[in-house]
C-alpha cells in the first residue's frame, strides 16, 4: 500500500507542478498556477499522513516506509529548485523566456556546496521522520527495516560532498560552443 502511496504521490506532484505552470504560462492565470504549484508540499503532507496511519495501524514498517521519508525529505528540500528548473523551462518554451543558464567553473562549483546544504537538510529530515516513525511504533520487531536507512542516508551525503569537492578541485570548463548557441542546462 505504501509504495501505491508513494507512486501515487510522486505523479501527483509532477502533476500539481505541469497542472500550475501550464495555467500560469499557457492559460495565462498566474494566480491558479500559483494555486496548484502550493499544492506540491500538501501532496507530501498526505503521503506523511498515510505513513504514519499504516504503521500506528499495527503495520510492520518495510522498505516502502524507509523510502517515503526519503522521498519526503528530497521533496522538501529540492523541491523548490525542481519547481523553479521546471518553470525556467516552461518558460523558454511557452513565454519567451531566455534559455536556461549552463554554469561553469566557479559559480557550478558553488552550486554543487549549495545541493551539498540541501541534501543535507533532505537527510535531516528522511533522518527525522525515520526517527519518529521508529519512537511512535515503539516496536523494534515492526520497524527493524527502517534502522537500515540511517546508513544510506550518509552514504547520499557522502556522494554529494565528494561530487562537490570534485568540482573544487576540478571545475566545470565552458563547453566549446560557439557564443549565441543553446547550451542546454
Amino acid at each position: 500500500m505504501i509504495l501505491t502511496a508513494i507512486v501515487l504521490c510522486e505523479v501527483a506532484f509532477w502533476v500539481a507542478i505541469l497542472a500550475g505552470l501550464a495555467a500560469r504560462y499557457l492559460l495565462r492565470r498566474p494566480r491558479i498556477g500559483a494555486t496548484l504549484l502550493v499544492l506540491a508540499p500538501v501532496i507530501d503532507a498526505v503521503l506523511l499522513v498515510l505513513v504514519a496511519v499504516d504503521l500506528l495501524g499495527g503495520g510492520t514498517a518495510s522498505w516502502q516506509h524507509g523510502l517515503a521519508a526519503v522521498y519526503i525529505g528530497v521533496s522538501v528540500a529540492y523541491g523548490k529548485r525542481m519547481i523553479n528548473w521546471a518553470d525556467t523551462r516552461f518558460a523558454q518554451r511557452f513565454a519567451d523566456g531566455p534559455a536556461p543558464e549552463k554554469l561553469t567553473g566557479a559559480r557550478y562549483t558553488a552550486k554543487c556546496w549549495r545541493d551539498v546544504l540541501l541534501t543535507a537538510i533532505a537527510v535531516t529530515i528522511a533522518g527525522v521522520i525515520l526517527g519518529l516513525m521508529i519512537l511512535l511504533v515503539d516496536d523494534p520487531g515492526r520497524t527493524a527495516a527502517l534502522s537500515g536507512y540511517f546508513g544510506i542516508l550518509g552514504i547520499f551525503l557522502v556522494v554529494d560532498v565528494l561530487w562537490a569537492v570534485s568540482y573544487t578541485i576540478w571545475p566545470r570548463k565552458p563547453s566549446a560552443a560557439p557564443p549565441g548557441t543553446r547550451l542546454g542546462a
